[in-house]
């Protein structure tokens, strides 16, 4: 048996050879493929429309590569030792998200996460083979941190007012640019302007630059040119300087745990330098901090016309920093290396600055977090910090938002709702009304998704990889150690950050993720798998047909997909244009021929059909749209838009019983949608009543318990919301309105129930009797009382004040039986 040697790569000899063309095809391939993908808004899988389409061709992208990866690979194949087995294991995942299929909450949102999750197999098995030759590492390790620090740079010039001259370069190859502006790369909210960069997003874009903040530091102490570690050094201050313009807590709160947890795999001479160039970088950032964080902010909110002089302070702080870095790696780091030999040989020896930066983390964050250190960040940020604790409200919903998604997650143990499941059920399951289509932690949302047969087959393959990783950087020389620890850095700053934040909703973070763990498998030792073995013919046959059939299968779906989602572009533009019915229809039919079911060509056909149905009460749209509209709720049952359509195309017709069964039937999946339940209510009263002068008591009944069940729902509700954590936000509205009482008061009152009618009715007491409904539930308020032998003089007397008639009202009211 061979020696397990880590990072096991192609002989010496191979490596001086020129790479096969087909290598060089499909690395260039791969790097357009990665600078084009940031800039479609980081491939958002944001589940609506306008983000559909960069992830179809991303997708249609990642397998044309596969394609040639089988090209150039084919006679490499073998299934011989522990790495060669990832290449099998990493098809599980997508695997999971297609038995997820079967319970799916949506099976449009599921089907485009089997999609993406296959995207994400494909770029680790191409990864994992280019990345274990020396020569494709170095130039695909040295074009992600390239993009990486494209991407921040052009986030800067957004937030220093050269926003129009970057996005016109980036313009010809993205949509997100429009009018000239990359869109929402400055977020502007409550807190001010936030940067958000490429990703329309400050916490993830935080995340992303904490990772090649750290890539960037490693980076100078592993280069041993001085240009080289120029150029990381001088990138410092920016990535710190943005890290903080993002305004985002999660980012600072992270950052400091990634830092020490990466120390751990430094011998004692590079902590030493990590810590010397984080302390340098995070002066340099906060001398500068403050004017440039101003003028960005006067820029955005319209203060100013031009904040380009704030790059003479970025510039400035990253010369220096950059110079500092260059004579510290020329005269401090040898002698660093050689005076701390002798600690380094010792048992544990890099335990001890670790545990040491803990303390000065918990230091520093006290003084930040309880003193007025805090007042030297730009008054924003240091009010962000200010706010950072256990009972603030964006921890708090956090909270919820996981509590959620273990209710969902007890309703779908074992293969999950399906892939974008949480967007689509979230609201049957929340705890208040919030709205949020993302769980905000990875974790939740996988769990959600695919369940704890589909979370473990993810653990399982994490925990293989870094198990394996971290056991062979232990062993391995320092040249051997460098050689991949980036996509270590990257993958491990990614995946920490997104315990608490939807990182991983961004495709182009996933494949930065999977191309991270096929770097650290490529790292792996080769040890051989000698129970498993496979024919090495066998091996190429099978796999390769596998991939290459999949990788068709997913070109021919990723090209329809594409076109159904141009189509429904079509027909919503052309709804706002055009007065054609036959127009706007044609392409609406095309999407629906090439993708059925798909929701917003639905919805925009449903629309145009109610429009004809409305205008000619012809039964031939009626029964189209009835059609269309229960055939795609089979696919989408918590949709929520079709139900109104369908409860609308119900109401134009008369058919209003129809319509209350709807509200009725899905009351339970809207459970804080104040809007559903007063319909319900008034559509319960108004069945109810009518059924009452049927002389149909029992229908009667069953209508008005319907209503008064939904009532009684929203009263639970409002007292439930009272128990919120004091800061903790409610969200959307949600309360008892002048509607839902009236209504809900007949209904009681008309089941000869006069004493909890003016209970009811009670509640709808307001002081402006001047209002018709007001002045109505005070009427049937007083008769109520007055069947029961009670009287309120106060409510009474102010009513006859308003309108002396309605004594006469009271009395007919009370003189009703039923």
């Amino acid at each position: 048996m061979s020696k397990p040697v880590y990072g096991k790569m192609a002989a010496a000899s191979r490596n001086r050879e020129k790479l096969p063309a087909a290598l060089l095809v499909l690395m260039i391939g791969l790097i357009l493929f990665l600078v084009w993908a940031p800039f479609q808004a980081g491939l958002f899988n944001g589940l609506v429309l306008d983000f559909e389409r960069p992830i179809y061709w991303a997708v249609l992208v990642g397998s044309l590569l596969m394609l040639g990866w089988v090209a150039t690979y084919f006679k490499s194949l073998k299934l011989e030792d522990q790495r060669d087995w990832t290449v099998l294991f990493v098809l599980l995942i997508p695997i999971t998200y297609i038995i997820a299929l079967i319970s799916a909450a949506s099976q449009y949102f599921a089907s485009n996460m089997v999609l993406i999750q296959s995207l994400y197999a494909f770029m680790f098995v191409i990864s994992l083979y280019l990345l274990q030759n020396r020569k494709s590492n170095l130039v695909i390790e040295t074009t992600v941190i390239t993009v990486g620090y494209i991407i921040m740079l052009f986030g800067l010039f957004n937030w220093l007012g050269q926003g129009k001259t970057v996005s016109a370069i980036v313009g010809w190859f993205t949509g997100t640019v429009v009018n000239g502006q990359y869109t929402q790369a400055i977020w502007v909210d409550a807190n001010g302007p936030r940067l958000a960069s490429v990703f329309q997003y400050p916490n993830t874009y935080a995340a992303f630059l904490m990772a090649f903040f750290f890539v960037a530091v490693f980076a100078i102490t592993r280069s041993k040119r001085w240009y080289s570690q120029a150029i990381h050094a001088f990138m410092l201050v920016p990535i710190a300087l943005s890290i903080l313009l993002t305004l985002s807590r999660g980012g600072l709160v992270f950052l400091p745990i990634v830092f020490i947890i990466l120390l751990l795999f430094l011998k004692p001479a590079k902590q030493i330098l990590w810590i010397v160039y984080c302390l340098i970088a995070g002066i340099g950032t906060l001398v500068i901090a403050k004017p440039v964080t101003e003028l960005g902010q006067q820029f955005h909110l319209g203060q100013i016309g031009d904040p380009a002089k704030g790059w003479f302070y970025v510039l400035a702080a990253s010369i220096v920093l950059a110079v500092i870095a260059c004579l510290i790696q020329r005269f401090v780091a040898p002698r660093l290396e050689n005076g701390t030999r002798k600690w380094a040989s010792k048992k544990l020896a890099s335990l001890w600055l670790p545990l040491v930066s803990v303390l000065a983390v918990a230091v520093l964050a006290a003084l930040f977090l309880g003193t007025n250190l805090k007042h030297i960040l730009p008054g924003n940020i240091g009010e962000r910090l200010e706010n950072l604790n256990l009972q603030q409200h964006s921890f708090l919903e956090r909270m919820t938002f996981y509590k959620d998604a273990a209710k969902v997650v007890k309703d779908y143990p074992i293969i999950g709702a399906g892939g974008g499941a949480w967007a689509s059920i979230y609201e049957k399951y929340q705890n208040n009304p919030y709205t949020s289509r993302q769980a905000h932690s990875f974790v939740m949302q996988y769990l959600v998704e695919v369940g704890l047969l589909g979370f473990l087959v993810l653990i399982a393959f994490l925990a293989f990889i870094f198990y394996k990783y971290i056991r062979g950087y232990i062993q391995a020389d320092e040249q051997k150690q460098e050689s991949y620890f980036v996509y270590f850095i990257i993958v491990l700053s990614i995946l920490m950050h997104s315990l608490m934040d939807f990182n991983m909703s961004y495709v182009f973070l996933g494949i930065l993720v999977f191309l991270g763990l096929a770097g650290m498998a490529a790292a792996m030792d080769s040890r051989p798998v000698e129970k498993f073995t496979v024919k090495p013919g066998m091996m190429r046959g099978l796999y390769s047909t596998i991939m290459v059939v999949a990788s068709l299968i997913l070109i021919f779906v990723s090209i329809r997909n594409i076109q159904a989602v141009g189509d429904a572009a079509k027909g919503k533009e052309l709804i706002a244009t055009s007065t054609d019915f036959q127009e706007i229809k044609a392409p609406l039919d095309k999407a629906l021929q090439k993708r059925s079911g798909q929701p917003d060509a639905v919805l925009y056909l449903s629309s145009l059909l109610q429009a004809g149905f409305d205008q000619t009460k012809d039964e031939a749209f009626y029964n189209q749209e009835q059609t269309l509209l229960t055939n795609a709720l089979k696919k989408e049952p918590f949709n929520k838009d079709m139900y109104k359509q369908l409860i609308k195309l119900y109401q134009s017709k008369g058919e209003y019983d129809k319509a209350y069964e709807v509200y009725r039937d899905n009351a339970d999946r809207y459970a804080y949608d104040m809007s559903w339940y007063e319909n319900l209510i008034v559509q319960s009263y108004e069945l109810g009543y009518q059924k009452l002068g049927e002389q149909d008591p029992s229908e009667k009944e069953q209508y008005f318990q319907t209503g008064l069940a939904a009532y009684q729902h929203v009263v639970d509700g409002v007292e439930h919301l009272k128990t919120l954590p004091k800061g903790q936000m409610q969200g959307n509205p949600f309360e008892i309105t002048q509607s839902m009482v009236l209504n809900a008061g007949k209904m009681q009152f008309m089941m000869n129930e006069p004493a909890k009618a003016a209970e009811i009715f009670k509640v709808g007491i307001k002081d402006d009797l001047s209002d018709s409904t007001n002045r109505e539930i005070a009427r049937w308020y007083l008769a109520a009382l007055q069947k029961t032998g009670a009287t309120d003089q106060a409510v009474y007397d102010r009513l006859l004040k308003v309108d002396p008639s309605e004594k006469a009202s009271i009395e007919q009211l009370a003189n009703l039986t039923f």
